[in-house]
């Protein structure tokens, strides 16, 4: 005699079924689970504790007396640079982690649990919301320690540390998808590489844009890294809400608005 059909549907409503605080519940803490697996294997913060500080002692005293002079006038120049570099090239770890995590089957696990679907993608994201927190206080402190004083006050560098998290945890949906949709954790650090080594080096964050030849100087010009950079310099600096702070943010909701609907449907699909 054959066994009765199962509604697989019924056995599991909260996954299907749950409601937006639930998710939020749900996605809080898996963004917990993600940082108790950094203090259990504390190296993974080795690219926001290490990095800050080796990219700006190494830039600072190779570049300084070359562009500016000297050290001390290079400093409010390269700052802003090395924190933008930095902190976006940290959101290249939300799609490893997240291919990772996939190919070891954690997310086969997930599903039979009864949490929002959601939950496990939007707690790695908001996870590493911490991460760009710890590399952006490190540079501001290296920067500190080598005689950078913010002559835009305590108030604007907050809000500059806001904008460049605010626009990397933007940047990290891009990598997100890439992780959903790439075979292995090593492409989608392979693929990340291959978009963020031109974005950053082929921006204001080091040199002067002038300094460039002209046939670069259009792509700098345009480079939402540059108005990035520019928009933290302004506020560190000088204390100036400008046009590129705008600039960025809108390039922010708009990447978003793009790839958060594109990642989460993946996703789905993959899980």
């Amino acid at each position: 005699m054959n066994s009765p059909a199962v509604n697989t549907k019924a056995a599991r409503p909260l996954r299907n079924h749950t409601s937006l605080r639930q998710s939020l519940r749900h996605s809080f803490t898996m963004a917990y689970r993600g940082l108790v697996k950094i203090k259990r294997t504390p190296e993974q913060l080795f690219d926001v504790t290490i990095q800050p500080i080796i990219f700006t002692l190494m830039f600072t005293y190779i570049f300084g007396g070359a562009i500016s002079g000297d050290v001390m006038s290079y400093l409010p120049v390269i700052i802003p640079g090395i924190l933008v570099q930095t902190v976006i090239s940290t959101s290249v770890v939300t799609g490893v982690q997240l291919r990772e995590d996939m190919e070891k089957g954690v997310f086969d696990r997930f599903k039979s649990l009864p949490i929002a679907r959601i939950a496990p993608l939007a707690g790695a994201l908001l996870a590493d919301t911490v991460r760009y927190t710890i590399a952006t206080v490190l540079t501001f402190v290296m920067g500190y320690f080598m005689g950078f004083r913010p002559a835009g006050g305590l108030g604007s560098v907050a809000l500059a540390a806001l904008l460049v998290i605010a626009c990397s945890w933007a940047i990290s949906w891009i990598f997100a998808f890439f992780g959903v949709i790439a075979r292995t954790a090593s492409s989608v650090q392979g693929i990340s590489m291959i978009v963020l080594f031109p974005l950053t080096f082929l921006s204001n964050a080091f040199v002067p844009v002038d300094t460039m030849p002209k046939w670069l100087q259009w792509f700098v010009n345009i480079n939402p890294i540059s108005h990035l950079v520019t928009a933290v310099r302004e506020l560190v600096n000088n204390g100036v809400v400008g046009g590129d702070l705008v600039t960025s943010l809108v390039g922010a909701a708009v990447i978003v608005a793009v790839f958060a609907p594109i990642t989460v449907r993946a996703y789905m699909r993959r899980t």
